[in-house]
């Protein structure tokens, strides 16, 4: 597959994540915000700080990976895409293909 497709495919998927995780977001806020709930106390499932925090971690992460990928289309408008950021050397096509905003190679990743 083309790298740019993939970029922007996983750019799209990601903003989806978001839009998702921001939703989630909003309707835990809501919950909480429900003098009634009482999830605290909850034996069946997880609290709402609980369901919040993860939440959370999961739109950092997304977040941060979208940055990546971000960063990845600009190497590419640029002429560095490919390019070991460490060494300079050639990222392998097998890498870019699992992992296409990589910005190392395998050898200078595994350091």
């Amino acid at each position: 597959m083309d790298p740019v497709a993939s970029l922007r495919q996983r750019e799209g998927e990601l903003r989806a994540l978001l839009v998702r995780l921001d939703a989630d977001d909003d309707s835990l806020r809501h919950d909480r915000a429900d003098a009634t709930a009482d999830d605290e106390h909850d034996p069946e499932g997880s609290t709402l700080s609980g369901e919040w925090q993860r939440v959370e971690a999961l739109r950092r992460g997304a977040r941060a990976e979208l940055v990546e990928v971000e960063a990845s289309l600009a190497r590419v408008a640029d002429g560095g895409y490919g390019i070991c950021a460490r060494c300079g050397s050639p990222i392998p096509p097998e890498r870019l293909e699992v992992r296409p905003h990589a910005t190392m190679c395998v050898a200078c990743a595994s350091l």
